[in-house]
Formats: C-alpha cells, structure tokens, sequence
C-alpha cells in the first residue's frame, strides 16, 4: 500500500478531536494471591466447589456454562404457510465449556508468563483437544496416547456424553473485553454444532484447496507477508506475527503456522516451544504499546474435533487477537454507525500497526519498573 494513501488514511481518521468515552486504565499490580478470587489455589468458587492448591495449570467445568450437555428438546411446530416455520429458523445445541488458569498466580498474564508457563498452557490446550477429539478423526492417529486426559485434574474432566463437533479455545483479557476475574484464564467451548465463523472459514479454506491444486491458503499467504515484510510483526522459524492485510481492529493480530499445521495435536516440540514464543512476543508488544494490561480477545481456529478428511485436511492452525484500543490505554475503538451498517473503517493501516508493534519489542514494561511484579 502506498505512503500516500497510508498518511492519507491516518491523518483524517486519527487527527479527529477526542471528547468521547475514555476508559479506565486497568492497575497492573495486583497481588500473586487473592483471598477474594474464585480462581486462586485453595480458594472456594461461586458455586460451592473448592479449587486444589494446584502448582501449574488448572481445569475445571465451567459453573456457568453458556451450552450444557443436556438440554429440553427443541422441536417447533411446523404448520404449512405459516410465516414462523419458514422465516424463523433455530437449532439445538449442547456442549460443554471449560475454564483453564493459566498459573496458580493471580498477576501473572501470558505476557508475564516465563516460556515455560507459556508452554505449560499450550499443552493443557492440547490435552483438552485430544481428550475431546473424535476417534474416527485422521488426527486421532497421531494424537499421543498419553494425553488422552488432562492429567492431574481429578474427575471434572471426563469424556462428553457425546461427540462435540468443534472446540474453540479462546480468552477475553480486560474488564473492557467482558472478563469477569482479573486471574488470568481462558475458556473452552466444544459444540455439538460448527460455529458460524469457523463454517465459513472452512468453506473459504477448502474452495482455495481445491482451485490452487491442493495448496493451502495460509501457507500461500503467509510465504506472501514473508516477501513483503510491511505488516509483520514478529516470525520465527515456526511461526508468523502479522497484522493482516484485511485487519478490522486497529491492532489486530494474526499468529499462523508457517508450514501447514491442522491443529494443536500436529506441533510438536519444537513447535510448541516456536509457538510459546510467538504468544509471548504478541501479548508483550501489547502491553509495551501503551505501557498497560492491554486488552483483547483471543481465539485459537483450528480443525474441527469431528468432520470430514476435507475439512480436516483443509484446515490450518492459527490464532485471531482481537483488542480494542486505537490511541491509547483509554482510548479505544468504537466499531459503530457505518461500521456496523456499511463496512468497517481502518483508522490506521495494518502496516501502521504492525510498524508500531515491532517498535515495542524487548523486555516487559513492567519488569522496568521498581516494585512491580
């Protein structure tokens, strides 16, 4: 993209005079242990249970899980020519949600995390999915069978009641991102159900398939940002950092595998240690940005726990981080009026963003300061 058109998108979209909202910004020392938080070691939850004095990762059924196992049956009633039956349409889910703290650590975010932390959550990902993953799946195969059960975790993880179709793993860091506890954890859905985005990924993925000879539309577009440089973020030899070509968010991030990876059960060591280091890099450069616990949400895509071998085979792991502030930690991004009607607007480039990102590489900003943990 040209440095005209770049200036010309910056100038009228940033140099805009600010008198809106302004979030609060977030403290960044909380303490390592809280008498008060439901997800602390030993403390008792919302609902009655007690956590374990866990040292590492902890797994536990979500108390409040948005789909459960067993649900009433749905089955409307379908009159011919009645406007309801053939204008409003729904379908019954069920599933199952998990919450994962990241460390017993109540301070202690991904970018804080030592690669060792980092490493530790990314493998209790991969447990959960292979715990969760169809037996007839090709990626079954090759799942190791010591992981077929997060280990350590007592009896609240067991296997479902039924097959789920899909897992999405993901995060939502910050008050302002709907994040209820500030003890850094993600989440775990699985669905009977392929959600709306990852089936229309999936479609886009398989449609490139088989238009480009079996090639893989991630791994063509990621050798393409290699080329170019202008939107990456950070790469090692396992894995890409960008800001994508067709970012939403101001500081959008894009963290895919180099090489055709389907999902979480295909990296291995080496991978996982590129992987770790990826994570740490991106949530990092966040935080360094604008010197704060910057918020976003983060989700990992990857193949489906049960689908057929195209789909299976189309897929390419990666991961979406979606954060909300634009000019600083109080201000942030406002997807409204013709965003919401019309299209979405960059206020900068992703080339912009992605400048600003690799600038803010480098120790943590809050290990800087004296008495901050």
């Amino acid at each position: 993209m040209s440095d005209k058109i770049l200036d010309d998108i910056s100038h009228r979209r940033m140099k805009r005079p600010w008198q809106g909202q302004q979030e609060d910004v977030p403290k960044t020392t909380l303490v390592a242990y809280d008498a008060l938080c439901y997800l602390c070691p030993g403390n008792t939850r919302a609902q009655g249970d007690k956590n374990p004095e866990y040292s590492s990762t902890f797994v536990f059924v979500n108390d409040y899980s948005a789909v459960k196992e067993e649900q009433a049956e749905y089955k409307p009633e379908e009159n011919e020519g009645d406007l309801s039956s053939i204008l409003l349409k729904a379908v019954p889910v069920t599933g199952k949600c998990y919450v994962i703290t990241y460390s017993p650590s109540h301070n202690l975010t991904l970018a804080d995390l030592p690669p060792e932390g980092v490493i530790s959550v990314i493998r209790t990902w991969t447990n959960l999915y292979t715990a969760l993953l169809s037996p007839t799946s090709p990626l079954a195969a090759i799942a190791p069978a010591t992981m077929l059960l997060p280990h350590g975790h007592g009896s609240a993880i067991t296997r479902p009641k039924q097959q789920y179709r899909y897992m999405q793993i993901l995060e939502n860091k910050g008050a302002n991102m709907g994040c209820s506890n500030p003890h850094p954890h993600g989440q775990v859905w699985t669905t009977s159900s392929l959600p709306d985005e990852l089936s229309l990924e999936f479609e886009q993925l398989k449609k490139y398939r088989r238009e480009h000879s079996g090639s893989h539309l991630l791994v063509d577009y990621v050798q393409l940002e290699c080329e170019k440089k202008e939107r990456v973020v950070f790469e090692n030899d396992g894995f890409l950092a960008v800001c994508p070509w067709w970012a939403i968010w101001p500081f959008e991030v894009m963290v895919v595998s180099k090489v055709h990876k389907r999902a979480l059960v295909d990296l291995g060591d080496s991978d996982i240690k590129m992987f770790a280091e990826a994570i740490t890099e991106v949530t990092r450069r966040y935080d360094n940005l604008f010197k704060t616990q910057f918020p976003y949400s983060m989700g990992i895509h990857q193949a489906p726990l049960e689908g057929t071998n195209e789909e299976i085979e189309a897929s390419h792991f990666h991961v979406h981080f979606y954060p909300p502030l634009l000019r600083s930690a109080t201000v942030k991004k406002f997807l409204v009026g013709y965003e919401m009607l019309a299209e979405p607007q960059r206020d900068i480039t992703p080339e912009q963003a992605a400048g600003r990102l690799r600038d803010c590489g480098g120790e943590l900003y809050r290990k800087k300061q004296s008495g901050v943990v």
